[in-house]
């Protein structure tokens, strides 16, 4: 048995050693993504100009999502879709006609999704983790986000990619209410099994297969 000096030490190496782990994950994260932005900085130009010279219009967009805590932040991507569309539904579906040529393009590589590496330096996301939502879908299903958004959200997670073709199976006739019967649920269920499950390399693998486009 341990003595009771001993039961003293471990018990207290808890806190210290999850500390020392969220800091060593936050600096790889804060590595990667400078790293990303510094290699894909000629991928950004290109596709800045592509966007405007498609139909002169903003850039990047940015919507409020729900980050850590509920806090709520910012996020950035290359706009893929009409100014305002947002105004007519949340959700986008396969073919939706807000989509703008280069949107289209965008969106099948998923390289409107690259602007969230500035994201995740200024700490709003993590590389790994549950996609941020809006607050209405959020407070829908509180007690799932409680659990998941102890962390921060993140660009990728297990879910992201067993649902990567989302916007393939949301219907025209019901897509909100397909979205949130369905697909958010099953998506929840999946991100909060990671969340209670996840380690350093089960993050890399979740880079590596989101990298390559394996789906889970």
């Amino acid at each position: 048995m341990l003595s009771a000096s001993k039961e003293h030490e471990v018990a207290s190496e808890g806190p210290f050693v999850a500390t020392r782990s969220r800091g060593l994950h936050r600096a790889f994260d804060i590595t990667c993504a400078a790293t990303g932005l510094v290699i894909l900085s000629p991928l950004f130009c290109a596709i800045a100009v592509a966007i405007k010279f498609d139909d002169g219009g903003p850039i990047f967009y940015g919507q409020e999502r729900v980050g850590k805590r509920f806090r709520r932040f910012r996020i950035c991507k290359f706009r893929t879709m009409v100014p305002g569309a947002d105004r007519h539904g949340l959700l986008t579906v396969g073919g939706d006609s807000r989509l703008t040529r280069m949107g289209r393009v965008l969106r099948r590589y998923k390289f409107d999704e690259l602007p969230q590496l500035f994201n995740v330096l200024m700490g709003d996301m993590q590389l790994v983790g549950a996609r941020p939502e809006v607050e209405l879908y959020v407070q829908m299903f509180r007690p799932e986000y409680a659990v998941i958004l102890q962390d921060r959200p993140g660009i990728t997670d297990p879910a992201s990619l067993a649902y990567r073709h989302e916007e393939q199976l949301l219907s025209t006739s019901r897509t909100e209410q397909q979205y949130l019967k369905e697909i958010l649920p099953a998506k929840l269920r999946i991100s909060m099994d990671y969340h209670n499950r996840r380690n350093f390399l089960s993050d890399v693998g979740v880079l590596m297969k989101t990298v390559f486009g394996i789906s889970t």
